[in-house]
């Protein structure tokens, strides 16, 4: 196949030696969403020999806007078998394994051992944070990307005995408290700057050519097209903390910081009530507005300092874009003796959309 790769072999770092090194190396790629679409894309076109794919996920419209391996013949479903054969068709000279299903403690040791490379394309902390220690404890390298709204953020962690990405975040926040790209939006293009940075820092270690981001964070503005790096100090206490409970990772349950038990009401249940203040925590920028109810703004990030705008007399309606971190406000308001408090299941827009086809209170009430 040198046709395939000649614009690699003629390149004299690399050569026909560096081309059998990718054909030889296998790549483990967790998520085939924003980031994880333009890292199999550009992995797969470069000839990585083995390439898997974990994602329990299935296609939704709302995806089409940045994951550019999928079109709306993929709606509904996996994403990992959809990549598959979209993959394959890119190059059917390698060998494309699709995993569908939710990486957990139970699976990915035995499933990083199978690989050299590890690669992280998740949007959420509780997966970052296993894939880190699962990586730890098999040695693995891990090449990391995250983004948010207009930024992003790249890294190579735990290569040739290099910084973790727990010495660089060592706990996780705790779940809602930091909104995902459903809830505060993403530019389409990130991901895919990004995610083909992370797939060049993967073939610079399968080639060993040049300096990888290990160590280093490099974060990225898309407004200002602005990039800086930051120094990564190496917590040697954090990565043995990691390898000390090697034994007991495949019973680790979900890290409890991670999550709010806090069940959700419908808006329905309130929508009709008098007595209700609404509460959007979400930050003030956030769109879309609801206009038809007298809305309290107190941004979650500011809760805890702003109790006196909550009216204790009456039940509190929180909401945020999409139910999670109005679960949060609810529970730190329950820990601060504030009752009759609840989470909006339903965010902003769907609210909105139930109010479009009720009559409008406002103006009812400014007829009585």
């Amino acid at each position: 196949m040198t046709d395939r790769y000649n614009r690699h072999i003629i390149l004299s770092e690399i050569g026909q030696g560096g081309q059998d090194k990718i054909s030889s190396a296998k790549v483990l790629v967790i998520g085939a969403g924003g980031l994880g679409c333009p890292i199999l894309q550009y992995l797969t076109a470069a000839g990585v020999g083995t390439i898997g794919i974990v994602d329990f996920d299935i296609v939704t419209v709302s995806n089409l806007q940045r994951q550019v391996l999928f079109g709306t013949s993929s709606l509904g479903k996996n994403k990992a078998e959809a990549a598959k054969q979209r993959l394959e068709d890119l190059n059917n000279d390698i060998s494309i394994l699709a995993y569908a299903e939710k990486l957990t403690h139970k699976n990915a040791i035995t499933l990083f051992n199978q690989y050299d490379i590890i690669v992280d394309g998740s949007d959420n902390f509780e997966t970052r944070y296993l894939v880190n220690d699962a990586c730890i404890i098999t040695n693995k390298p891990l090449v990391f990307g995250a983004i948010y709204k207009f930024e992003g953020q790249v890294s190579v962690f735990n290569y040739k005995n290099g910084p973790s990405y727990r010495c660089l975040f060592p706990n996780p926040p705790v779940k809602g408290s930091i909104p995902n790209c459903s809830e505060i939006g993403v530019l389409g293009v990130l991901p895919g700057i990004i995610g083909t940075m992370q797939a060049n820092e993967v073939l610079k270690i399968i080639l060993e050519l040049g300096t990888t981001l290990s160590g280093k964070l490099l974060c990225y503005n898309a407004l200002t097209l602005q990039n800086s790096i930051l120094k990564i100090n190496k917590s040697e206490e954090t990565i043995q903390s990691v390898l000390k409970n090697k034994d007991n990772f495949h019973k680790t349950e979900a890290d409890s910081n991670c999550d709010v038990d806090i069940k959700p009401v419908s808006i329905e249940d309130f929508i009709s009530e008098k007595s209700i203040q609404y509460i959007d925590v979400r930050e003030h920028h956030e769109q879309p507005k609801v206009e038809r109810l007298d809305i309290t703004y107190i941004p979650l990030s500011v809760l805890e300092a702003s109790l006196d705008k909550i009216n204790t007399t009456k039940k509190k309606a929180l909401f945020c874009q999409s139910g999670m971190r109005s679960k949060h406000a609810v529970k730190l308001l329950q820990e601060l003796d504030i009752q009759n408090c609840f989470s909006i299941k339903e965010g902003a827009l769907e609210i909105k959309n139930i109010l479009s086809i009720r009559p409008d209170r406002s103006k009812n009430k400014r007829k009585e």
